[in-house]
Formats: C-alpha cells, structure tokens, sequence
C-alpha cells in the first residue's frame, strides 16, 4: 500500500475521503475491511478508481483517522479533490508520506551499506539491517492487517515473508534490497496511478462553490405608500417597482429550485438552469466535448460546469446542486471506474488461484528436493539452494502487476472519455466498444437533428398551392395539432409548433392514444381524429392516385409525410423535413472505414424517406417501417448473425432496441436525466463525432489490456523458471516484479494522451 491524503466532510452520518495513491484492489479491499469493522461503522465503501472512500455511521473522524494511518497511509487534511494535477505537487505529497520517507530512509542505509561493503567495513550487515527494517516496517503492518481481514496472501505479505527469509539465510544485502525496491516501486505506482485518477478527480473543480443570487427588493419601507407606476394604487408590500434588485453571494447548496443567478463574464456557471435574460458563448467543453463555443439566450438551457463568455447572463435554477449535470457526470464516472470489466474479473479469479498456487510450489521447491534427491537447502559455493530458490518464488507469486493491467486502463479510457463529453458506464462497456462489429442508428434525433419543421400541408378540400392561407388547410391543423399536444415525439411538437406560429386556436383532444411508430389518435369536439403514417390510411376510399403522388413525391424527397382524418375520412396531410446532421456522414464514414464497422438505420419512417436520409448520410443498410419491437428483435438479429452490436438512439423511444443491443448509446444526454442514467455510453454533447472516436478509444482499450495480462504473465513464467533453475536472484525477482507493474501501468496512461484518440 501507499501513502493517501484526504479530504474530510462529515454530513448525516457520512464521512468523505479522497484517498490518493492507493495502486491496487486489494489494496481497496483490505482499507475497506479494516474501516468496517470499527465500532459505529454502519457502511464502508471504498472506490479504487477514483480514489474516495465513504464511511456511515457514528463513527468519530479521528478514529477512522487512526485506522487509515495504522495501515500504512499518511493523512493531510489540507488536501481536496483537484489539488493534485500539478506533477510537481504530486511528488511533494509522495516525499511527505511517512511511508515513502522510511522508504528513503532505507535507500540512504541500503546505498551506505553497498559503499561500506566496498570498504570492507565491519557496519555491511548492520546498515542493510537498518534499511530493511524501515523498509519493513508498513509492508509488515499492512501484510498484517491482510490477514487479520482474510484477505489472504496478498503482496505485502509476501514480500515480508521474502525478506525475512532472505535474512535467516544470511543473504542480507538482497533482503534490504527486495524489501527497500519493493517500497519504492510501491511510491512511484501510486504515483502514476494518482495521475490518472486526477484526471477525473479535476472535475470536481469545475463545480462552483458560491453562487450571486438577484433578489428583488421586497416589503420596501422607504417607498411604502408611494403611487404604483401603473396606477393600481398605493404600493404596500411585495417587490419594490422603483429599487433595483440586490445581489448575494450565497453557498450553492443553499439555492432551491426557481432561484434566479447572476452570471458575470468568464465565471463558472455554478447551477443547471434557463436563461432568462441576457445573451452570451458559452464554453461547454467540459461537459459536452464542443470545441467552439455556443451561443445562448433567453430560453436556453446552461449546465454546471460551463464558462461563461462575454455577456451576463440571469439564469433560473432548474436542478439542485447535488442533480445537476456535473454531479451526475461525477457520480457516473466513479461508479463506472469500479465497475470491472470482463478482463479484469477473469485476472481476479486466475489471481486468486495463482498466488497460492504459486506459494505451494515454493514450499515444494524449498522441501522436496533437499528431502527427496539430497540436494542443498541453503546456499552453497556451486549455487542457491532451494530454500532461496523459494523464496524467489514468492516474490514471483506477487500478483501486483497482474491485477493492475486491466483496471488502470479502464480508469485512463474512461478518464480520457469524459474529458471529451463521453460517459461509459465501465470496464464492461468499454470492451464491448472494443469488439463492435454492427452500429446501429435511430434516424429522427440521432442522424437528423431531431427538430422537424412543418413544411408544407395539403387538404382534399381544394389546391392548396394557388391559397398559401387555405382556411382548410388551418382547420386541418387544429385538429392535428390537439391531438399531438400530448406527445413529446419530434414530429408531434413540429406540428403543435406549426399550429402556434399561425396563431391559430388550440383545442382540447380526449382519449388520446399514441399508436408506436404510426401515428396518434383522439377525439376532438366529438369527431375521431387520426394523425399518423400513409400505411394508417391505406384502405381509405378518398385517396386519388394525383394525392398519392403528391405524397410520394414528398417522401422521395427525404420529407416526412403525416396524413390528417376526422371520422374516417382523409382531411389532407403535413409534410415535415428534419434535416440531417451536417457531421452525420462524415462520423458514419469514419466508423466504417477507421473501425470496420457496418452501419444499419433502424427507423419507423416509410422506405423512401428512409432511403432518402440513408442516402444523404452515407448509412450501409437500411430498415424501414419499424415499431419498437421490431426495433429491438433486429438488434438481436444482427448480434446473432454479425457478434457484438451498438445501438445508437435518443435513450427514450429507442428504449427496447438500446436494452437489447449490447452496448446502447444515448444522444443527447447533457441535462437529461433519463437518458444519463439508462445509456450504457452517452454522448453528452449531441456529437456523432464522438462516436467513432470513442469506438476507436475501445479498441486501444482492448488492445492494451490483452497486452498487458500477457505481459505479466509471460515475465512471470520466465522468472518462475528461471528462479526453479537458480537463475534469478530475489532482487531480480523484485525489480523485474515492480518494472512490470509500472511499466502496465504507464501502458494503461497512454490512453490519457490526447494524439492517441484522434
């Protein structure tokens, strides 16, 4: 184990820490165990990839304190979450850590011991004592604490055992060596490790910690009585007409929904809300990817997290602190990162039965060939005995650069994704990410933009097109308009849309019943109104064959058409165009040429619009016609025939296909709650851009992974035999031990690098 830091908030029975330097599981587990079972711990949690632990109960502050420092960890209350970015920082946090300087202390007696030996002085053997012993002195504790919490074999341990045996042997410069190497291979892991953490731990510095609230001024006394400048009489109480409003700077925990934020030119903004007057660029990059900023105005919807640009803004609270878009982001993240992937439970369990397995064969190693061919036990002037040969062996059986290959590269992929406005919910995902073979698309949202428009309408009542203003025509709508208004699909506010630009009269539908993927109906001041796909009306007697190809023409065109009836008769139809995504072709195209992947659109439209749109976006195969359900039966189909498939949609009518396809993919996410939480990846910025990236940040992830648990299990195949043969000393054993483990760990961080995603 490392040194940690923390930050400690107490609030409800909880305690918070943000422990650093942790550069390993079990290191996680055993802190985990060890908490627990103090007395008034109700719940202990402790998240490897980010780094938190989070303790329930009544326990007091200064014993979990204890706790954490008799394991080994060292303790600074000054630190908090985005701290530690600073590289330079980092290592002056790793030179305070009571481990680290008895690590340093034993390099200073192990280098004086090496330069006595040199000297053929007499203090060799006291001064590699010395260094050992404040080598070992937190493995021991930890090793300790290990086995108290059954937690096994773990490394502490067995490089304690090692050591040990290594000085009953009399090898006592390779005792302190293995002990003092292992130490500090130990420090420069949770170093690097910490690095990576910290990539996401910054998020947390993007939230804002105080907030200026505009407050009228209410119950004015010093214009009390005075004349109402609309004349509605004397004024008494309530907002002052004449005093302008006063401006508080209030803790952002304390804001409640409704409440209106001052925004001042290139601040944070520190709330989810609305715009409510003001005009500015807002840089959403941390939140949402984009590179360039977005202009809004009154109306718009801001996140937390984002910066400001030139304009001040006034904004509505519209989510509580802990609900807001960054908070939800936050959470995500650190629920994905210790959510272990398919590769790396598989080295879990092959760990559990490797380490023992291994310590087993040392024993036999240590017992069996002295007792059965005579051969030395100890050391001897032809060689090491077997007793040192085991020993080398238990430093193999250390599984440390083993069990991190997978997990650091998870945290960097997933890191090195949010950072781009892309949330993967874990290590199982990404690898999935990495094995697409299929992509499946949503069209109206995901490859258009989702906002359609009425363009167009027709009734059968006369032509239209010599009567821009048909009272028909608006008549029409009306009733189309009633029954959509209960509708949240894009088509549907197209049409209600339409209906309020016109200015025309709403009316009230009853009955409304939404028919998936066709269309809706109601009743509307006593008439049976349909709204809804041309198939809805395809045994109507009232179609002339010059309406039809009006509608057909429209379809051809990549429009989509919606036939109006009122009692079963035909009243005419709307022509909606929802344009598609101007990067949609060039991120399908990137898909299929940079990551082999077939491109499939999956949509409830009629095949000539569907054509028309798969044609325009570049899109391989199309599918037409379909409701929710055959959505999702074709995701099944094309993983049986084609392995692993994505799909790609707006996270609420795609529902059935997303849950079926292996890996489901929401647009859209940043601010909707809904789709955050279902997806199993989101696209946080509405970007189809960052779908082939984030598919080829799956396939290095895959990749590194493979390399790294084949890395670590060929060099421990290749020290085990040589340490069986003689050919490894435990200082050999120990160093090529920790180089792996840093060196998967520094493969892992590549993912982090910004060249490597594009």
């Amino acid at each position: 184990m490392s040194e940690c830091s923390y930050n400690l908030v107490k609030m409800k029975g909880e305690i918070e820490l943000v422990i650093t330097g942790m550069d390993c599981a079990d290191c996680a587990l055993t802190l985990q165990k060890s908490v627990a079972r103090l007395a008034g711990v109700q719940a202990c949690s402790v998240n490897f990839g980010s780094g938190r632990m989070r303790v329930n109960g009544s326990v007091a502050v200064a014993v979990v304190n204890r706790t954490v420092t008799a394991l080994g960890y060292g303790v600074d209350a000054e630190t908090t979450p985005g701290q530690h970015g600073d590289r330079q920082v980092l290592w002056l946090r790793l030179l305070r850590s009571p481990r680290n300087v008895l690590t340093l202390v034993g390099m200073v007696f192990l280098g004086l011991a090496f330069a006595a030996q040199a000297a053929d002085s007499n203090l060799v053997t006291t001064l590699f004592s010395l260094g050992a012993l404040a080598g070992l002195y937190f493995p021991t504790r930890a090793g300790w604490a290990a086995l108290r919490n059954r937690r096994g074999l773990d490394m502490n341990v067995l490089m304690t055992i090692a050591a040990l045996g290594a000085f009953a042997i009399g090898e006592y410069a390779e005792a302190a060596t293995v002990i003092v190497l292992f130490s500090l291979g130990e420090a420069l892991e949770g170093f690097t490790l910490e690095r990576a953490r910290e990539s996401v731990r910054s998020l947390t510095a993007l939230a804002s910690d105080e907030a200026t609230v505009v407050k009228p001024c209410m119950d004015c006394e010093s214009h009390r009585g005075r004349a109402m400048p609309d004349g509605s009489g004397n004024y008494q109480a309530g907002p002052c007409p004449w005093c302008d409003a006063h401006l508080l700077t209030v803790a952002v925990e304390s804001l409640a929904l409704g409440a209106v934020i001052l925004v001042s030119p290139g601040e944070r903004i520190p709330m989810d809300g609305v715009v409510r007057s003001g005009q500015s660029a807002i840089n959403q990059a941390p939140i949402t990817g984009e590179s360039m900023p977005v202009e809004k105005n009154a109306g718009a919807q801001v996140f937390a997290g984002t910066v400001n640009g030139e304009g001040a803004l006034e904004i509505e609270v519209t989510h509580l602190e802990r609900d807001n878009t960054l908070a939800r982001m936050i959470h995500l993240v650190e629920e994905a990162q210790e959510q272990k992937s398919p590769a790396q439970r598989f080295v879990d369990r092959f760990a559990r039965v490797y380490t023992p397995g291994v310590v087993s064969v040392a024993v036999a190693v240590a017992a069996l060939p002295p007792l059965l061919l005579g051969e030395p036990f100890l050391d001897s002037p032809s060689g090491h005995g077997w007793l040192y040969r085991a020993l080398t062996m238990l430093v193999i059986a250390c599984p440390c650069a083993l069990v991190i290959a997978t997990p650091v590269t998870v945290i960097s992929a997933i890191s090195a994704a949010a950072r781009r406005g892309v949330l993967i919910k874990g290590g199982a995902f990404l690898e999935i990410l990495g094995r697409v073979r299929v992509v499946a698309f949503d069209k109206t949202g995901t490859l258009t933009y989702g906002r359609p428009q009425l363009v167009a309408m027709e009734c059968t009542n006369g032509d239209c097109t010599t009567r821009p203003d048909c009272a028909d025509c608006n008549e029409m709508l009306v009733v189309a308009a009633a029954v959509e208004r209960s509708s949240s699909h894009p088509l549907a506010r197209a049409v209600v849309q339409a209906a309020e630009q016109r200015g025309l009269r709403q009316l009230r539908a009853s009955d409304v019943r939404t028919l998936p993927g066709r269309g809706v109906q109601g009743k509307v001041n006593g008439s049976a109104v349909l709204v809804g796909s041309p198939e809805l009306f395809h045994d109507s007697e009232f179609l002339s064959p010059a309406f039809c190809e009006q509608v057909e023409t429209a379809e051809r065109r990549g429009q989509t058409v919606m036939l109006v009836g009122e009692n079963r008769v035909v009243r005419g139809y709307l022509v909606v165009s929802d344009p598609p995504r101007g990067n949609s072709r060039a991120a399908l195209a990137a898909l299929s040429d940079g990551n082999a992947v077939r491109t499939v659109m999956l949509t409830g439209d009629n095949a000539a619009v569907a054509a028309a749109v798969a044609e325009s976006v570049g899109v391989q195969q199309v599918r037409a016609g379909m409701l929710p359900e055959d959505k999702m039966v074709t995701v099944q189909a094309l993983a049986a025939e084609h392995g692993a498939v994505a799909m790609v949609g707006d996270g609420v009518n795609d529902t059935p296909a997303l849950a079926a396809a292996d890996v489901g993919i929401a647009m859209g996410s940043a601010g909707t709650a809904q789709a955050l939480e279902t997806a199993d990846v989101a696209l946080m910025g509405d970007d189809l851009a960052a779908l082939p990236v984030v598919m080829r940040l799956g396939r290095r992830a895959l990749r590194i992974m493979r390399f790294n648990i084949w890395f670590a299990l060929i060099l421990k195949g290749v020290f085990l035999v040589a340490a069986v043969t003689g050919a490894a000393s435990l200082w050999m054993a120990v160093f090529a031990d920790m180089g792996a483990s840093l060196f998967v760990t520094l493969n892992g961080m590549r993912l982090l690098r910004e060249k490597l995603l594009r």
